[in-house]
């Protein structure tokens, strides 16, 4: 959705990424949290396919990882929701304003 607004089009990646920059993060440490927890549990199963393969470790990298997922789901919502906002499709006095205290 960042790709369809006018702040991206007119070349402010920048105020978007100061706006949105908990979502990026929590994006990125919900994504590296999956894939670590399902490279995990896809090679305990391979090594062992004929049994129930679950330990401490994998059972509190699951715990975490849904935890995790609970900041990820509400920031996603919350971004969604704020890009829903025309001010970013438009050229106002608002995004100008942004971008020079952000410039700051």
């Amino acid at each position: 959705m960042f790709f369809n607004t006018y702040v991206f089009q007119a070349g402010l990646v920048s105020l978007l990424f100061h706006k949105f920059k908990g979502t990026i993060i929590v994006s990125a440490v919900y994504l590296a949290l999956s894939i670590a927890f399902h490279v995990w549990v896809l090679n305990l199963r391979w090594q062992n396919s004929n049994s129930f393969v679950w330990n401490d470790g994998l059972q509190a990298l699951f715990v975490f990882q849904r935890l995790v997922a609970v900041f990820y789901y509400y920031f996603y919502k919350r971004t969604a929701l704020c890009l829903g906002d025309p001010r970013f499709y438009e050229d106002s006095l608002w995004l100008r304003q942004e971008f020079i205290r952000v410039q700051k």
